[in-house]
């Protein structure tokens, strides 16, 4: 049988950016918050320490080469780079993408996850003030549109670019943020059309909790991703136990991965043009302290008995839609990365790489 197309998430927020030393201070980048992160409970391991990649800086394009031999290791496809594209021309973090453009020896394929939505204080730093606005997230018609367009093009006309069904994948994170999305849809299908003779697929970042995504169809989008961080609803107990460990000890909320991942998957995933997520880990505390969120009892055999429960999901789909996005390669903040640490070492890798090969067989 052929194997899964994993496509992992890649976040670019590993070098310093004018806008971030404004903010945040000179040299601010996630490693920052990963660096100063802290114990908060018993058995909580941070910081998270990497270690054969160091804490690296993408703006050294031989980082993102030792990371596309760490990744075909492991079985992945591509990566999947966020994206941050804000209106009138406005982008960020994009030096990791324009580094392989550039240099066609990064010779590993990606496509572009669209990350439309505001940055405000508290998305990067728990010392961010509130919802404290840094830069909002514009839509302005046609124009824009083809501004927008015109960035992406040189992505679209790299070989490397990951297609699904011979089409541009692009998958957008707030599907529902987009004002007049059809009209979106339909210029930017115009254009690729004019200028490459072909089309996108479009795909839609659903949360956890959807389970109806006919209305993305209906908007017109190819496809869902399923992205399942599948917490189990709250009940009355559990939600006074972590307001009470919040309150009195700083703990922040915690949640089993092993009965995370009973939920990880549906019936849903098993059609054609839904495609399910693996997840490496949760830790969100070093971005927001004792309000972050905690994944316990990660260890690498539930991580592989989740990888297995998903590829099983994707098995009988035609081989172009076998797609699981891994959530993630390098999201350190979020405590949802494959790339070596103190920790696991490369456990994360030998994991997924050992799962894929018997799939092959």
């Amino acid at each position: 049988m052929n194997k899964p197309r994993i496509i992992a998430f890649y976040l670019p927020q590993f070098h310093p950016i004018p806008e971030n030393n404004e903010w945040w201070g000179k040299g601010f980048t996630e490693w920052t918050n990963v660096g100063k992160a802290k114990s908060l409970f018993p058995g909580h391991k941070q910081p998270k320490v990497p270690t054969e990649l160091g804490y690296y800086d993408l703006r050294l394009s031989q980082v993102q080469k030792q990371q596309v031999e760490m990744a075909k290791e492991a079985g992945v496809e591509g990566f999947c780079y966020w994206h941050y594209y804000f209106g009138n021309g406005k982008q960020l973090l994009e030096t990791p993408l324009k580094n392989v453009l550039k240099d066609p020896s990064i010779d590993f394929p990606f496509c572009l996850g669209w990350a439309n939505e505001p940055w405000e204080h508290k998305l990067w730093n728990k010392a961010g003030s509130g919802n404290k606005l840094l830069i909002a997230q514009e839509y302005n018609g046609q124009e824009d549109y083809r501004k927008h367009f015109e960035i992406i093009l040189p992505c679209l006309r790299d070989d490397r670019y990951i297609k699904i069904d011979d089409k541009y994948v692009f998958l957008i994170y707030k599907p529902k943020s987009i004002p007049n999305i059809q009209e979106f849809f339909k210029l930017w299908r115009e254009w690729a059309k004019e200028e490459l003779g072909k089309d996108f697929y479009f795909i839609a970042h659903a949360y956890w909790n959807e389970s109806n995504f006919e209305d993305y169809y209906s908007q017109g989008f190819d496809g869902v991703y399923s992205n399942r961080i599948a917490l189990p609803p709250d009940g009355f107990w559990k939600r006074h136990i972590d307001n009470f460990r919040r309150k009195i000890f700083g703990w922040p909320r915690l949640y089993d991965y092993k009965k995370i991942i009973k939920n990880c998957n549906s019936e849903n995933d098993k059609k054609e043009n839904v495609f399910p997520s693996i997840i490496c880990g949760w830790d969100h505390t070093p971005r927001s302290g004792k309000k972050g969120m905690v994944y316990t009892n990660f260890t690498l055999e539930n991580f592989r008995k989740h990888i297995e429960d998903i590829c099983k999901v994707v098995e009988n789909k035609e081989d172009d839609h076998k797609v699981i996005f891994l959530k993630s390669w390098n999201e350190w903040g979020e405590g949802n990365f494959m790339e070596p640490d103190l920790e696991f070492g490369r456990g994360k890798i030998e994991t997924l790489k050992s799962v894929l090969r018997e799939i092959e067989g």
